[in-house]
């Protein structure tokens, strides 16, 4: 058998590994492929972990196949962006919320910063700090690192 090749994917059914597909992730000289589970049967991609050790003879008996990353269906890739985007923007609130001192801290800064500049005579610069310093605060106190 030709040394498959990196990133290569083969599946495995009847063999003596859980049926799935499989990545080529290494290789050992001439005798030994390492491979990593990417799916399963049904071609869907699972993060399992497992790694097998197969020798060469042993590879022959699987099918070499397409990589199940690139099969997602466009509606599943958008559905799943707009759902990321929803959660990632609650739980970025709910950390504003969870930390309301900080958060204020962090709001009024930015306020400041931006329209301070009607209020107090102070050089431009101290404006541009206040709008940055908030603007991090605000991504720090909605990481939820507090």
């Amino acid at each position: 058998m030709n040394h498959p090749k990196l990133y290569e994917h083969f599946k495995s059914e009847g063999f003596d590994v859980p049926d799935g597909i499989y990545r080529v992730v290494g290789r050992d000289g001439e005798a030994t492929v390492t491979l990593l589970r990417v799916a399963d049967v049904d071609e869907r991609r699972a993060y399992t972990g497992e790694i097998v050790t197969t020798s060469l003879e042993e590879l022959e008996s699987l099918t070499l196949t397409e990589n199940p990353d690139g099969n997602l269906p466009l509606r599943t890739v958008l559905t799943s962006n707009v759902d990321m985007i929803y959660w990632s923007l609650r739980v970025f609130i709910q950390q504003l919320a969870a930390n309301p001192f900080p958060t204020t801290v962090a709001v009024t800064l930015v306020a400041v910063g931006a329209f301070g500049e009607q209020i107090f005579s102070l050089p431009e610069i101290v404006f541009s700090s206040f709008v940055l310093l908030g603007s991090l605060g605000l991504a720090y106190v909605g990481s939820g690192r507090l």
